[in-house]
């Protein structure tokens, strides 16, 4: 789903006394085919006071990705979920991301994982870690949110856009790759905390960050062995590409058939666009649905909904993907989208790209298109999502009887969780 620059919000992982290296989720082309959407002045609205998530139903999910560097630069700890409001809004987090090496699922960060000891200021608790307990890191502190919120579900995720590149060998042995992460989620040092798997692979049978071969039926296959090895009691979750262009890459693998094998997928519906077309044309990089002047026919949520139905994926195992981040462009004059650029606007950790909590101050949205905001400030050009275009993006989730709704990530939000609250 994502595109060759993608360390997308999801995005590069800064390793630190650690042996893994960056990790990030991917976002890429995406497609889709919709109705068009006026451009007018962007508005926010008072967001409902969080609650604790009741047990999930068709419809009500929301996931949300933890990124394991966050506890780094961007500090971003289990705990901020907590005291943002979010744990009493999500029903499940998509933890990521785990290595896929070997054809087999390993850990990415070790020392983020199970080994970072929590002050007590830093903890979900209030209690500092101690240096003999048997697990520190972020898995103990989601062990401790979980004790607080026991409707909320965590599942590893493997993969991501830096990290896909393993599946190509994993594929040759779906066996023994679910074997594997069998072994690793449910280690006994870390079993509770873990509800399930997610399988994020950019992208089977098509091009990522690598290139995969490996065949249409790979990624069925792939799935079918973690679901035989994990059971039926375990959630198996996938996220997966969204361009619905004719031979794009939801038709390079089985997802149709794949989707018996899954509680739902996660169609990464953002990323259609960026400054990785340095030049634009300017363009919102997860428009709902089409409009006047979109850079590419297609490239927007409502075509991949519609063709993920069509190809006969159940509207409830299909999740709305929201992105909690922006992309955007400098030496931009039209403040309409559709502009020229000569390259990537400035962001705080990488060029063309900055969290929504940054933006809404930095750059205010100024008019929306396609069910989501722009913005224009001096020679800056930013599309994001706010919290009134997520609330018609949930419009579009009830109509289509969705599963529910998912995003990337938890850290781009405001520290009251401005955008979650706006999820329903």
């Amino acid at each position: 789903m994502l595109r060759p620059h993608r360390p997308r919000s999801r995005s590069r992982f800064r390793a630190v006394l650690s042996a893994a290296c960056c990790a990030a989720l991917g976002a890429g082309l995406l497609a889709g085919a919709g109705a068009a959407a006026a451009e007018s002045p962007a508005t926010a609205r008072p967001a409902a006071a969080a609650q604790q998530a009741a047990p999930t139903a068709a419809g009500s999910k929301v996931v949300g990705y933890f990124t394991e560097w966050g506890t780094y630069d961007r500090k971003y700890l289990v705990k901020n979920i907590r005291t943002s409001g979010s744990a009493a809004k999500l029903t499940h987090i998509n933890y990521a991301f785990g290595n896929v090496t070997g054809g087999k699922c390993a850990m990415g960060d070790a020392y983020a994982a199970t080994e970072r000891t929590h002050t007590a200021a830093e903890s979900v608790d209030g209690v500092a870690d101690t240096w003999d307990q048997p697990l520190r890191g972020n898995f103990n502190q989601l062990r401790e949110l979980k004790k607080l919120h026991p409707n909320l579900k965590v599942l590893w995720s493997f993969g991501g856009w830096t990290w896909s590149g393993g599946f190509t060998e994993a594929a040759r042995n779906p066996a023994a790759f679910a074997q594997s992460c069998y072994d690793l989620v449910e280690n006994s040092k870390w079993a509770d905390v873990f509800d399930g798997i997610d399988i994020d692979w950019e992208y089977p049978n098509s091009c990522g960050l690598s290139c995969d071969t490996s065949g249409r039926a790979a990624y069925k296959n792939l799935m079918s062995a973690v679901r035989a090895k994990f059971g039926g009691s375990a959630l198996v979750t996938s996220a997966i590409p969204a361009d619905a262009t004719a031979g794009g890459k939801l038709d390079a693998a089985d997802y149709a058939g794949a989707a018996q094998y899954v509680n739902w997928y996660n169609p990464m519906t953002y990323d259609f666009f960026g400054a990785w077309d340095a030049t634009g044309p300017t363009a919102p990089h997860s428009p709902l649905t089409s409009y006047t002047g979109i850079p590419k026919a297609g490239f927007h949520t409502s075509a991949t909904i519609s063709k993920l139905k069509a190809m006969g994926v159940p509207a409830s195992k299909l999740l709305l993907g929201i992105g909690f981040y922006g992309r955007g462009w400098t030496g931009v004059t039209q403040a309409a989208p559709g502009g020229t650029a000569t390259g990537p606007a400035a962001g705080t950790y990488e060029q063309g790209i900055d969290d929504y909590k940054v933006l809404r101050t930095k750059c205010p949205a100024t008019g929306t298109v396609g069910g989501t905001a722009y913005a224009k400030c001096g020679n800056n050009w930013w599309s994001y999502d706010t919290p009134s275009t997520i609330a018609g993006k949930m419009n579009y989730k009830n109509a289509q009887g969705l599963g529910g709704t998912f995003f990337w990530e938890l850290s781009g939000d405001t520290a009251n969780g401005e955008l979650i609250r706006a999820i329903n």
